[in-house]
């Protein structure tokens, strides 16, 4: 009977050793994964507020978001004639819901957040009507460039993730 419990636990040992090196060819990430939202400027002064880091611009902003990760296709750093800003490009659905809410809401902002905090502030001055927002970004061009190779892959990850579950 003592030998059975030996045998047992000899052969935990090997299974967790088996699954501790089944998890060490992973592949690792070789990126930060990157959750960007566009979040509506709110007109009721209840709503949450966020904060640029730069500008110190605060913003009221709805708690929800109108755009999530999983509605960005690509990321793109694009030259204007202000400088250097971020280009979203989304999907289809999130495009024509985009259209809408640009179309009824001018005068107001879309709030950019990475990761939960707010970066860039975008305000409605037509409808959006090719499923692309620019934004500029309270970032270096260093750190934009950084963060567009971080939003392409989340983005690649996520939309393979949803397609193996959808």
């Amino acid at each position: 009977m003592k030998g059975g419990v030996g045998s047992f636990v000899i052969a935990g040992l090997l299974l967790a050793v088996a699954g501790w090196s089944g998890c060490a060819t992973t592949k690792p990430v070789d990126y930060t994964p990157t959750q960007a939202r566009l979040f509506l400027e709110s007109g009721d002064a209840s709503s949450p507020t966020v904060t640029l880091p730069r500008s110190g611009a605060v913003i009221s902003v709805n708690s929800k978001a109108v755009i999530a990760e999983g509605d960005i296709l690509n990321a793109e750093v694009v030259q204007v004639e202000l400088g250097r800003c971020l280009l979203l490009q989304v999907t289809p659905s999130a495009a024509r819901d985009l259209y809408r809410l640009t179309g009824s809401n001018q005068g107001r902002r879309l709030v950019l957040t990475l990761n939960d905090v707010a970066l860039g502030a975008r305000q409605i001055d037509r409808p959006f009507e090719d499923g692309a927002v620019m934004i500029f970004v309270e970032l270096s061009d260093g750190e934009l460039t950084t963060l567009v190779t971080d939003l392409k892959r989340t983005s690649a990850d996520l939309q393979k993730a949803m397609k193996r579950n959808g």
